[in-house]
């Protein structure tokens, strides 16, 4: 007997960005598999499910990869429904591909449900659009965990040609600040560092490419943290001063900026 997995997209941490899609295979689940930024909130979608957490933060790994693989296609032999719930978008730095690679090769029928990627969600939740007409037209989304990983790309765009994301970065930030001044951005480049996107601890820090190698966001979330880099961070200014200056009598969270 043969059960499904369906690959989850759990988006940034707010529990109501996850899809209706997302929500009702939670509710159907038998079984769920989770990441270490998947709230609390989220996995109460999946009242009647066993739930086991196999997150790796900070690169600690609860689990090796292999070993999450035989679980969910063990749990999938059973006949069980399985859900692999992932922080963000489950293709998006989220090996995801490596897991549907691994239940094909076992015969295991396996669906992909997307999900809100960090990469655009934590700037937006900052205020920060990613593309802005007349300001920048692309945007590149980058891991920040190595510099085999970023410096190949960085180092190849045309300074100022597009906006930067960088996913798991923080503890690289000296380098990669460095190497885009060395590549000729503008020490005055504005960026900014989002951690724990749409949560309630949701920190913000602004400032400019000189200034990111002193940028100390909350230790806690660093490793969850989303930096972008370009002039799109200083975009809405106007708009977000404007929200704070009303903040007291609207229910919405303020921008917490900082320089």
């Amino acid at each position: 007997m043969s059960g499904r997995v369906s690959l989850v997209g759990a988006g940034p941490g707010d529990p109501e960005l996850l899809t209706l899609k997302a929500v009702r295979r939670l509710s159907e689940a038998q079984f769920v598999l989770y990441d270490a930024l998947v709230s609390p909130e989220a996995l109460a979608y999946a009242p009647r499910a066993r739930r086991l957490f196999v997150g790796k933060r900070a690169g600690c790994a609860a689990m090796p990869q292999d070993e999450i693989n035989r679980l969910l296609i063990r749990a999938a032999r059973r006949g069980d429904r399985v859900v692999r719930l992932k922080g963000g978008d489950p293709f998006v730095f989220g090996r995801g591909g490596e897991e549907v690679l691994a239940l094909a090769e076992a015969g295991i029928p396996c669906e992909v449900i997307p999900g809100v990627t960090s990469a655009v969600a934590a700037p937006l939740l900052a205020g920060i659009p990613v593309t802005h007409r007349g300001v920048s037209s692309a945007f590149v989304v980058v891991s920040g965990h190595s510099a085999a990983a970023y410096r190949p790309v960085l180092m190849s765009l045309e300074p100022h040609s597009a906006t930067i994301v960088v996913m798991m970065g923080i503890a690289h930030r000296v380098e990669i600040a460095g190497g885009l001044l060395v590549a000729g951005w503008s020490p005055t480049t504005p960026c900014a560092i989002v951690a724990a996107a749409s949560r309630d601890e949701e920190r913000v820090w602004r400032g400019t490419l000189a200034e990111l190698t002193a940028a100390e966001p909350d230790t806690d979330s660093a490793d969850a943290a989303t930096m972008v880099i370009g002039d799109v961070v200083d975009v809405l200014s106007v708009a977000r001063s404007l929200q704070q200056q009303d903040v007291n009598s609207r229910s919405s969270r303020p921008y917490v900026c900082s320089r």
